[in-house]
């Protein structure tokens, strides 16, 4: 077994932010400006759930390692949890180039004196005081474009893109200012969870509420219904592929994102440095079978802060966003929910070189992948309600 790691969590007046929200007048509007914003907001994340899945993660393939499946969160999966689509545009590069008094002010619906006025400087970083954003908002005077935009952005730069306490930084502003968070909102959340796992600093874990939702988007619906006796730890590792549910909404992308430039795979640049990640051990997510151990695994330690990049890094991570490449889902195959004995081998043997950090719940075994693996007596109940959501998922799979 190896070893836990503790992980920080930033704390947010939830309050404040989900109380300027109902001001917001049309939901529906709200989300064709700004996307799922609100959802985002609205999430109630269960911490220890969170503590416990990053405890799984494997630093050398950059995704999530249990007992005997992976999971990997994806820009696509990323992108139908925000709501918004990944631009056709190189995105976010990092720190160095903030925008205008004049730009921001447009963004915002306000006056650029406005913006020139309160714009100030906490700890070397350029940006707005969380109190000043929230009294504009609620202002009778305030414009209705104006409360929203100021919502969505206090969202990116509170919740999204934490950095300083009750600060909205030039890094938030920017990307707000992109449209196109994604790939930042990905990069940061690998490149969090792997700077802890190497160095083991408390390192404050960025975009929580993603990273909860894209999780429990993955669990059955009996994993909370069946803790009174179990723990999180005790429950995961108890999971089943059987049990979990791969095809989520991200699944039904037409296209996904396989590499970028040169690079094996695809290469993140987030608000703190750089990383990468495989989306080729996602396949199983996107609906395809996983056959055997995936060829086209980087290994090599694609991982920097902006502060000691080596020389010529970040410029060749941003090259490479502007050479995307993307696959259809159409040369990927026929659809199927299962994995061959090889992959499922292969991961078994991957969870064991790497240890898990939790006992076994349950025993393993190759040899019929497509079919439920064993379980302890305790969780056979949990088993039963699966079953009739494998027959229907089954069914869904050969529309």
């Amino acid at each position: 077994m190896k070893k836990t790691k503790s992980y920080k969590f930033k704390e947010v007046d939830l309050v404040s932010l989900r109380e300027l929200a109902l001001k917001v007048k049309s939901p529906t509007g709200f989300q064709l400006r700004y996307g799922g914003l609100l959802s985002i907001l609205r999430t109630n994340v269960e911490e220890k759930l969170v503590h416990t899945l990053v405890q799984f993660y494997d630093p050398d393939f950059r995704c999530f390692t249990f007992p005997d499946f992976q999971l990997v969160p994806t820009l696509e999966a990323y992108s139908d949890l925000v709501g918004l689509p990944i631009a056709e545009r190189t995105p976010f590069i990092g720190p160095g180039s903030s925008l205008t008094p004049l730009v921001i002010a447009k963004d915002l619906y306000l006056k650029t004196s406005d913006v020139s006025n309160y714009l100030v400087t906490k700890s070397h970083i350029r940006g707005f005081t969380s109190k000043y954003l929230p009294e504009k908002a609620n202002l009778d005077t305030t414009c209705q474009d104006t409360r929203e935009a100021i919502l969505a952005l206090l969202i990116y730069g509170l919740v999204l893109f934490p950095n300083l306490d009750n600060f909205v930084d030039m890094n938030a502003i920017e990307i707000f200012h992109s449209k196109n968070p994604v790939p930042t909102l990905l990069a940061d959340t690998y490149h969090a969870i792997h700077d802890r796992t190497l160095k083991g600093r408390g390192y404050i874990l960025c975009c929580v509420p993603l990273l909860y939702r894209w999780f429990i988007s993955h669990l059955p619906s009996s994993f909370h219904t069946n803790l009174e006796n179990w723990s999180y730890s005790q429950r995961i590792m108890a999971l089943t592929p059987n049990e979990v549910i791969w095809l989520t909404p991200a699944a039904q992308a037409k296209e996904i994102i396989t590499g970028c430039g040169d690079f094996l795979n695809v290469p993140l640049l987030g608000t703190r440095g750089g990383i990468n990640y495989n989306p080729e051990l996602a396949t199983r997510q996107f609906g395809f079978p996983m056959k055997a151990k995936p060829i086209n695994l980087a290994t090599s330690q694609e991982f920097f802060y902006y502060s000691n990049a080596p020389t010529g890094q970040r410029a060749a991570f941003v090259d490479a966003w502007s050479k995307v490449r993307r696959k259809s889902v159409k040369h990927l195959g026929v659809r199927s929910g299962i994995a061959h004995e090889a992959y499922t081998q292969w991961a078994i043997d991957r969870a064991e070189e790497i240890g898990m950090p939790y006992p076994a719940m349950r025993y393993l075994s190759a040899s019929a992948p497509s079919m439920p693996l064993p379980l302890p007596p305790a969780t056979q109940g949990m088993y039963q309600e699966h079953l009739a959501m494998e027959s229907h998922e089954k069914r869904m799979w050969k529309v």
